[in-house]
Parts: structure tokens; sequence; C-alpha cells
């Protein structure tokens, strides 16, 4: 089982020996469908992604963006579960190969089954778990799952987390670790990308695990800011808009792969 876990460790071992910044997509499942969806995440490893993850959607994503919200709405109200999602990362890893990590909030882990969602995830062909609002100190029943099952455990940090907290925060962690941040929302763009530039070595301080970088980076030349300090770039709301935008699904599967392809040019300009 442990198979999924070296892919993902591999996958960015392999962008660290070219030198560049991992590209790493993000969409819920079920947006615009279940169908669509798989082939709207296969379309971003086919555009360029190296990793990506499968969100499961939330009726309430406080740390998601509008743009995420409006595509979790859409998946919830077609009826999207569980299930649905474990589907899509099997799908995907098959059509791939690409590492394939599931994003999600803990109440609905929690609630199916640590045990159950870890073997399910597991045996799919999921490479592990970012679990953005799991408190570490809560989190050893479902790392000990984690490790029986091979995944890898993501857990996220902001630039309010403090050296003490980081460094607890990473121990326990493992595949990367998700630095989150905002670009362009606070400030100017050239003062947030300081403020993750320094969270990202205040991390690295603490850890070997590579740390990758969400910021709300859309195209090629924040991909390639971002590339200069992260270990990866993570995508999300930008590849939503895509599909969001477009006039009918294939379209927005152009769009999308497209996008990726740019982003994949842009992680690939670190001097």
């Amino acid at each position: 089982m442990s198979g999924n876990i070296t892919l993902l460790s591999d996958v960015l071992a392999r962008a660290k020996a070219e030198n560049r910044a991992a590209l790493v997509g993000y969409l819920p499942a079920g947006f615009p469908t279940v169908d669509d969806g798989v082939r709207a995440i296969s379309a971003m490893v086919e555009g360029g992604c190296d990793l990506v993850e499968v969100g499961l959607p939330h009726s309430d994503p406080v740390l998601d963006g509008p743009v995420i919200q409006t595509a979790d709405d859409i998946a919830l109200r077609a009826g999207v579960r569980i299930v649905d999602v474990i589907r899509t990362v099997r799908e995907v890893h098959a059509a791939t190969g690409a590492p394939v990590l599931c994003m999600t909030y803990w109440n609905p882990v929690d609630r199916y089954g640590v045990e159950r969602f870890a073997a399910e995830l597991a045996e799919a062909g999921g490479a592990g778990c970012i679990l953005p609002d799991l408190p570490v100190q809560e989190s050893g029943v479902w790392r000990e799952a984690a490790e029986r099952h091979g995944l890898a455990t993501v857990f996220v940090v902001a630039p309010s987390s403090r050296d003490e907290r980081l460094a607890k925060i990473t121990a326990a962690g493992s595949g990367f670790v998700y630095a989150a941040s905002l670009m362009g929302v606070t400030g100017t763009r050239e003062s947030v990308g300081r403020e993750a530039q320094e969270l990202v070595e205040r991390t690295r301080a603490s850890t070997e695990l590579p740390v990758c970088v969400g910021l709300g980076v859309s195209n090629a030349e924040q991909a390639a800011e971002v590339a200069q300090f992260a270990d990866g770039v993570i995508v999300g709301s930008a590849f939503v808009k895509e599909l969001l935008q477009a006039p009918d699904v294939e379209t927005g599967l152009a769009g999308v792969r497209a996008l990726a392809a740019d982003l994949a040019k842009g992680v690939r300009q670190r001097a």
C-alpha cells in the first residue's frame, strides 16, 4: 500500500532534480459533474500538472474563496457523495498515473469512518489527504490509519503560525507541507509575496519535507514568481474559473488543459 506515497515523494523529488517547482492542480469532485470532473482533472495532468488534489465538496468550505464555494455548491446540489470522490481519485489516477490527493475538511471523514475512508482512498490509488481544519493535536487517529494504508497526511500552515507551532505541524505531517497565503488581497502583491516567502523559509527551518504554496496563482507569471521560493505551486480557483466561465464542457476542458500548460511553463522559469 505504500507505493502511492512513494509516488508522491518521487514526483516532488523529480521536480526538485529538474531545478523547478512542482505544479499542483485542484478541483472539487463532482464539478461540473462527476464524469466531467474526472475528465477535467485528467486534463490538468495532460496539460502539465505534476500532481492533483481532488476536493471533497463541503457545504461550508470556510477556508475556500467564493469561486471554489460555487463549484462545491454545484457538486453538492447534484448529489455528490464520498463514493463519487473516491471514484474520481481512482479514475484520475488510473488515467494519468499521477499522484492524486484528497483535500477535505475533517467532519465528512469523521462521519464516514476514519479507517473506512483511509482504506478506500488507498485502494483507489490515492496518495494521501490534505486536512486543512484538523488540528495536529487531534490528528492521531487519522495519522495512524493513514500510515497503515500508506497515505500521506498533509497539514496546512499559515503566516500566523508561530515557529513552535510550525515545528509541531511539520513533525506530524508527511508528503509535503501546504503553505497557505493570499496573493493580491491584503496590501500589494509584492508584500504578500514576501510574506509567503518568509513562511516558506520558516517552515523549511523545521522540516525537510517539500513546501508547496497556495497563493491564488492564476497565470504563468505568478507561478514563476512563487516557484522562485517554493517547492510546489498550488492552483485551484483559476482552474475552477475556466470551467465556470466556459460556454460548454469541451471548451472548459480545453481551457483547463491550456492553463495547466501555461502554468507548467511558469514553474520552469526558476532562475
